[in-house]
C-alpha cells in the first residue's frame, strides 16, 4: 500500500517571536502565525482532493491545535474528526522551557561544551532525550502505516526528528533539517518533498 503523509508545523506563536523554548509550554498563534497556516491549509486543500478520505492528527498542544483549527476549516474537514496523539507533541525542554537561549546561557554556563547548536536540547535538565523522541515517532509510525491518507500537525523539532526517522537518516542530519513554518512536507514511498506555501515557488 502507497501511504501518503503530510507534515505540518503549527504557525508562528508569541514565544517564537521572542526567541523563548516551547516544549510542552504554550503560547498563542501571532497574527503572522495564523497567515502562515491559512496559506498552507489552502495549499494543501489544493493537493487533497476529498478532505474526509484524509485522517488528521494532531499534537494535542495549544499551538498546535489552534493550527488545526484554522486548517479544518480551510479544507473542510470536521474538527471533532482530529484525532489528538500525544507523540506528536513538541521535544520536552524541562528547566528550559519558557527561557530564551540568553537566559539558559547564563544559568547553564558550560551547555555547548561537548555539543552543537543542533544536539545541545537534548542537554536540558529533566528534558526529553532524542531516543526517546526516536522511539515515540517510530511507534507512531508504524501505527498509522496501512491508512492510506495522513495528515499530521506537530512542531518544529519534533517534525525535524519525524522526517529522519522516516527517511532513515542519521541524528546529525535529521537535526539539520528546516523548520520553517511557512512550509510543510509530503512523505510518501520514503521520499520528502517540500512544499512552499509560496504559491509562485510551488509552481515553478
Amino acid at each position: 500500500m502507497n501511504q501518503t503523509l503530510y507534515l505540518l508545523r503549527h504557525g508562528e506563536t508569541e514565544y517564537n517571536t521572542q526567541g523563548r523554548y516551547q516544549g510542552e509550554l504554550d503560547s498563542p498563534l501571532t497574527e503572522v502565525g495564523i497567515h502562515q497556516v491559512q496559506q498552507n491549509a489552502l495549499m494543501l486543500k489544493s493537493l487533497i482532493g476529498d478532505p474526509n478520505e484524509w485522517k488528521i492528527v494532531s499534537s494535542p498542544l495549544g499551538r498546535a491545535m489552534q493550527s488545526t483549527e484554522i486548517i479544518c476549516e480551510t479544507i473542510g474537514f470536521d474538527l471533532k474528526n482530529v484525532e489528538k496523539d500525544d507523540r506528536l507533541t513538541e521535544v520536552a525542554v524541562g528547566q528550559w522551557a519558557g527561557l530564551t537561549t540568553k537566559e539558559i546561557e547564563s544559568s547553564w554556563p558550560n551547555l555547548f561544551h561537548n555539543t552543537d547548536v543542533y544536539n545541545w536540547y537534548f542537554n536540558a535538565p529533566h528534558g526529553e532525550a532524542y531516543d526517546s523522541v526516536v522511539s515515540r515517532l517510530s511507534a507512531w509510525l508504524e501505527d498509522i502505516q496501512h491508512i492510506p491518507k495522513v495528515i499530521a500537525i506537530s512542531h518544529g523539532l519534533t517534525g525535524r526528528i519525524l522526517r529522519g526517522v522516516y527517511a532513515d537518516l542519521k541524528k546529525e542530519d535529521a537535526l539539520k533539517l528546516e523548520v520553517s513554518q511557512d512550509v510543510f512536507f509530503k512523505l510518501t514511498n520514503k521520499t520528502i518533498t517540500r512544499i512552499c506555501s509560496n504559491f509562485d515557488d510551488f509552481y515553478e
